[in-house]
């Protein structure tokens, strides 16, 4: 329940104060934008190097609507996958092994372009397809006793998306965002024995939309 829990709190605080931060009378932050602010559940796959489903990650992004149906604006993001491995021994040369435990993690952090045709601008429910471009930072670490060996790359990054932000009071825009999610980033990366070859996602966003 903490991975959960602890991320999704964080989101919230952050969503009040901006919240809190936008003046009585303003119909929107920013006239013909958005804004939203999402904690983020990542599946893994194809990684069996840290395959462990997690809600350690945020999303952020911004947009300008060039019609009422078009935007276009910036994102980033970032999450962090964890696995724990138990007692083996790694063959690191010929003359060479290790045993231990350890924690693997992969953290992403991709960063770029989006784009989204949407419906019912003026409607309480206003869905959306989406497509995110453009870079992915991400670090490949092994954590054992005291030690932390890791690799980090960089890479091409994609990211379709379907969603809907929901908006009580449509002239107000303020209210809260749904997605779903599926990634894809061309890191790849070789540490001590394991290899991790393209980083593949998919997941669900919930937050709060301007």
């Amino acid at each position: 329940m903490k991975t959960i829990q602890i991320p999704f709190l964080r989101t919230m605080l952050l969503a009040a104060a901006l919240v809190a931060a936008v003046r009585p009378g303003k119909a929107q932050v920013f006239p013909d934008s958005y804004i939203n602010i999402d904690w983020q559940f990542n599946v893994p796959l194809s990684n069996d190097f840290a395959d462990k489903s997690s809600g350690w990650g945020m999303n952020f992004e911004g947009g300008y609507f060039i019609t009422d149906n078009i935007t276009v604006g910036a994102f980033i993001s970032y999450h962090t996958n964890l696995a724990s491995v138990g007692r083996e021994t790694l063959r690191l040369s010929p003359t060479s092994a290790m045993t231990t435990n350890q924690k693997h993690s992969v953290f992403q952090l991709p960063f770029g372009a989006t784009a989204r045709y949407n419906w019912l601008k003026h409607s309480v429910m206003q869905p959306y397809v989406g497509l995110k471009l453009g870079a992915a930072y991400a670090e490949m670490s092994s954590y054992y006793y005291i030690v932390k060996h890791y690799e980090d790359s960089w890479g091409f990054y994609m990211s379709p998306e379907i969603g809907v932000s929901i908006f009580p009071r449509p002239d107000y825009r303020l209210g809260f965002h749904v997605a779903l999610y599926y990634s894809y980033a061309s890191n790849s990366s070789d540490l001590l024995v394991y290899s991790l070859n393209n980083l593949n996602n998919f997941g669900i966003r919930l937050g709060v939309s301007f």
